[in-house]
């Protein structure tokens, strides 16, 4: 048996090569026999080779996919980065300029803490003064405009009184009009509103006009914007008008604010005295 099974392959073999012309009934016969058998068994070995190409490239196509998918999200997260510091420069940039505006000593500080109410409405800040000098009362300000005032300092901690704070109070001018008023928070935990006293009933005083620190008294350069009025109620009777405003400082979104040590003197009460 094992002799037999060593010689068939053998006569294939010898029929295979052998010159055409030259097979006798023997070989022609074997020629016959294998024929569908190297067809089955050409076709098997290529669709066996063509499975294993496939599987081998699709194992490098995934490790492609994997590596591409990886440095794809490198790369987002690199641009997201990117775009994190863009605004921050923005931000400081804009801080800069504020601060180059303002006459008087400024020091920047950074937001550290946000005290807020059930309604998720920042009802205190709290500030790193970084060494500097801080007293309380001092003015705070954004890019945006009037923050509060140092309500206390405690170390490096320094607390921030909201302008929107019932306890807060700042005299303000209609940019537009030039009506004189007092800004004072409502302290309303659900939203950021402030009150405007001490207006005229006389004075025009419009919805969306901006109220700007008049810079009386000393606590506030001039010019700072403070709030805009969102809601006008003239009275028939009385010596003022009911004004709403909104300030104009997202208290939410503050990151750094800076303190004025040194505000400059008061340029409107110095007007009237000269006049």
């Amino acid at each position: 048996m094992v002799a037999f099974l060593l010689a068939v392959p053998f006569f294939f073999l010898r029929a295979s090569i052998r010159d055409p012309r030259e097979l006798n009934a023997l070989d022609r016969g074997l020629m016959r026999v294998s024929a569908p058998v190297q067809y089955v068994s050409s076709l098997l070995a290529r669709e066996v080779s063509n499975l294993w190409g496939n599987y081998v490239y699709l194992v490098e196509v995934k490790a492609d996919h994997q590596r591409l998918v990886y440095e794809n999200a490198r790369l987002l997260d690199r641009v997201r980065r990117l775009e994190q510091e863009e605004v921050e420069n923005r931000r400081l940039k804009r801080l800069l300029g504020l601060k180059d505006s303002i006459r008087g000593d400024l020091v920047s500080a950074e937001v550290v803490g946000k005290d807020l109410t059930e309604f998720f409405r920042v009802a205190n800040l709290i500030v790193d003064r970084s060494g500097h000098e801080v007293r309380s009362n001092m003015p705070v300000v954004a890019q945006d405009g009037v923050v509060g005032k140092v309500q206390r300092v405690a170390g490096d901690r320094v607390d921030v009184l909201l302008a929107v704070d019932s306890g807060s109070g700042i005299d303000v001018v209609d940019e537009l009009t030039g009506a004189r008023g007092f800004v004072r928070g409502t302290g309303d935990p659900t939203r950021y509103s402030c009150h405007v006293e001490l207006v005229q009933r006389a004075d025009e005083v419009n919805v969306g006009d901006l109220l700007v620190t008049s810079g009386v008294g000393r606590a506030f350069p001039r010019g700072v914007p403070v709030a805009r009025v969102s809601k006008v109620v003239k009275r028939d009777f009385g010596m003022y008008q009911s004004v709403e405003a909104t300030p104009t400082v997202d208290f939410s979104r503050l990151e750094e604010v800076l303190i004025i040590t040194s505000p400059p003197g008061d340029e409107a009460g110095a007007a009237r005295q000269i006049r």
